[in-house]
């Protein structure tokens, strides 16, 4: 069965598309076949992937609005080893046109139905609560979410579990709160220490014991069109986001086993 993770929060600047691209990247190098779905209408995630934005043909926006099936939009993406439904500006528009349709809110839950099986099928969000992240809320059957762990961010997250609770009781009942992930992690800092602890008391094990480093080649990789495990698999920043997909493949095992 396809598991289908949405990397969400609506603050910007913590780590959702660096976390979205590495992840996806990651899984595939465990030998997954994953699918990145680009929600987000700066197409960060698919510059990141090495896939031109302004010289698209099929994007996100013609399976949303257009109609199109996935095998029609879904490209390769030969480096970092997935597939990618790439975004672009279009969406912006998406956002406008989505609630003007039927069933607005199940439009990308029907258009990744439409396509083959993947083990992983990971959506990067935009930083927002918008129609296009309901639309990732009610296609996933878990959320992961990237925090930077400082005060602002705590404020953040109690929005964003909120909005998950209220998306599972109106339309998608299986969706929770699949991790955690802290990015952006300096162990120095005394207030690191303070905000993991309170994510430790009210999440638990959903907390991944994985962390994200605050690393230099994580920022560089995206400008040469890449994942961090392509532009250098020995950094800190790559190793980190291996082990992260090797928390939630051990995970999902241990759930399966069930």
């Amino acid at each position: 069965m396809t598991q289908i993770y949405a990397i969400a929060n609506q603050k910007g600047g913590v780590g959702k598309t660096t976390t979205s691209v590495n992840l996806a990247a990651a899984l595939s190098r465990s030998g997954q076949r994953v699918l990145l779905v680009d929600l987000d209408p700066q197409g960060n995630a698919t510059m990141g992937s090495g896939v031109d934005k302004s010289a698209l043909e099929k994007s996100a926006y013609d399976g949303l609005i257009g109609g199109l099936s996935l095998a029609a939009v879904a490209r390769s993406c030969p480096g970092p080893g997935y597939d990618l439904v790439p975004a672009s500006g279009d969406l912006t528009a998406a956002e406008v046109e989505l609630l003007e349709l039927p069933g607005r809110e199940r439009r990308l839950r029907q258009f990744l139905d439409s396509g083959e099986n993947y083990q992983f099928v990971v959506i990067d969000c935009p930083p927002s609560l918008s129609m296009l992240t309901v639309n990732a809320l009610v296609a996933a059957h878990s959320v992961i979410i990237p925090m930077q762990c400082e005060y602002y961010a705590l404020e953040g997250l109690t929005a964003l579990v909120d909005t998950i609770s209220r998306v599972a009781r109106a339309a998608n009942p299986s969706l929770r709160v699949e991790g955690i992930l802290r990015t952006m992690y300096d162990a120095r800092n005394s207030l690191t220490g303070e905000v993991s602890d309170q994510l430790h008391h009210y999440f638990g094990k959903r907390v991944y014991q994985t962390v994200i480093p605050r690393n230099v080649r994580l920022a560089e990789a995206p400008s040469h069109g890449q994942s961090v495990l392509e532009y250098d698999r020995y950094s800190r920043g790559a190793v980190a986001y291996l082990a992260l997909a090797s928390e939630i493949l051990r995970r999902r095992s241990a759930e399966q086993a069930r």
